[in-house]
């Protein structure tokens, strides 16, 4: 090993933090002989725990146990909170900005490293669709779902107290446009919310609100198996949800959802679910990417073609051993847990001039809550409906989740929710905390002072 390993880990999501988890663990002797040095740049102080995010929005999930501080789990690691805005890895160096960047005004700063972990994740796959960058909203991060589900109430309040019918109609009507994991566990989760928020308004009813689903494939929730999509339409459906299939948004400007079929609905609310793309920095970096932007990896997590670079996750296109010559591992957090495990064993076997590991697998299942007590999964060739899906998919999150005082936390979450009522508080203030306080102050007031509408 080199007198000092400098590694570079950028990303804190899954790949990230668990890659830098397992070095600390792996590399525990070295690490406190100061013979290497791992640092991770993040753009947020905490990994996110994904699918965990429709119970957040749905109120049955505190946010901020939705969420893993790196700094209390990465306790060995250099934490620098920041984005990375470019690499030359011919030259090891890294250029990033910081929250402290704009305060300094001295511009971006370079960082150095020996062996560099590229884990950046992806960001929403978007289209030139009018209206959208105006109106719409994602579901990828935390601050995201509790959005939401602010808006989703306060889109109730606002039906419940104007004498606008057309106001009213669009006020109650929710388009969520993807029907992959994101989009149909959020709508399944915000739709049993309001559904059960709703007995608290004296003159709302369920049947009042309208929620579509849109869909450009012809099934949804590829991952489950066809028959359990099938499934899904059927009892999305039965509540009275529109699913549209082989439809596309073609516009929601002026609060006006126009698809592809000719329908138009007016709403105040449109999700967009409808895929990722990679990180934009990988088309910042001097490393080899396939055609659709991600690096090109080696079966053992290794950049192809490059010494001392490596990825994982939404960011890396890695073969799979397991399948015919040509298919790639799929970007989902089945893949990325299993697949940072190996990447710090290897990187650790590097260091230490040991033979690597090839990264295979061994398909488990999929598993999607659909609403509180339903939900489908299809795992090792079983396939549940109803309840045993759903408690499959608590107990398979739940084990997955990091760290101890997360799982306990989250369970005990669960089993108050199971005791009391639901909460149906919203609080929008909370993205404008200093509206009321800047209009007491003599400031002007926001157009919107409790935030999503």
């Amino acid at each position: 090993m080199k007198e000092r390993a400098r590694i570079l880990i950028v990303g804190g999501g899954y790949v990230g933090m668990y890659t830098a988890l397992r070095l600390q663990r792996q590399l525990k002797p070295e690490l406190k002989r100061g013979e290497v040095e791992i640092t991770v740049v993040s753009p947020d102080p905490y990994m996110t725990y994904q699918p965990f995010l429709p119970e957040a929005a749905a109120g049955s999930i505190s946010p901020r146990h939705v969420v893993v501080p790196l700094r209390r789990v990465l306790d060995r690691c250099r934490i620098v909170i920041g984005e990375v805005r470019s690499i030359d890895h011919a030259k090891r160096t890294a250029t990033l900005t910081t929250l402290a960047t704009e305060e300094e005004g001295a511009g971006a700063e370079q960082i150095t490293y020996d062996e560099l972990v590229l884990a950046p994740g992806s960001v929403s796959r978007t289209l030139p669709i009018p209206g959208l960058a105006d109106y719409a909203i994602g579901f990828k991060t935390v601050e995201e779902a509790i959005g939401l589900r602010n808006h989703v109430i306060e889109q109730m309040d606002i039906a419940s107290s104007t004498r606008d019918p057309a106001i009213r109609d669009a006020a109650l009507t929710f388009v969520f446009v993807g029907g992959g994991y994101a989009g149909v566990e959020a709508l399944g989760e915000l739709e049993d919310m309001a559904r059960y928020t709703a007995r608290y308004y004296h003159n709302l009813k369920p049947e009042d609100m309208k929620w579509i689903l849109v869909e450009a494939s012809d099934r949804i929730l590829p991952e489950v198996g066809e028959e359990m999509g099938r499934y899904t339409v059927s009892q999305l459906r039965r509540r009275n949800i529109e699913v549209r299939l082989e439809t596309r948004l073609d516009s929601c400007a002026d609060r006006v959802a126009v698809l592809s079929d000719g329908a138009r609905f007016p709403t105040r609310t449109v999700v967009w679910t409808a895929g990722v793309k990679p990180h934009p920095v990988l088309a910042a970096t001097d490393l080899p990417l396939n055609e659709r932007g991600r690096l090109k990896c080696t079966p053992q997590l290794a950049v192809d073609g490059v010494t001392h670079a490596w990825a994982a996750g939404d960011a890396a296109a890695v073969p799979d051993v397991t399948a015919e010559p040509g298919k790639e591992t799929a970007p989902n957090a089945q893949h990325a847990v299993r697949q940072a495990k190996v990447l710090g064993d290897n990187l650790a076997h590097t260091l230490r001039g040991e033979p690597l590991e090839t990264y295979s697998h061994k398909y488990v299942g999929s598993v999607a809550s659909l609403g509180l007590h339903k939900g489908v999964a299809h795992v090792y060739g079983r396939k549940l409906r109803g309840y045993p899906a759903w408690f499959m998919h608590r107990v398979y999150h739940l084990s997955r989740v990091p760290t101890f005082n997360r799982k306990a936390r989250v369970l005990a979450e669960w089993t108050l929710a199971g005791l009391f009522k639901r909460e149906i508080v919203s609080l929008g203030s909370l993205e404008h905390p200093r509206a009321e306080f800047e209009l007491a102050a003599g400031g002007k007031p926001p157009n919107d002072p409790k935030g999503s509408s």
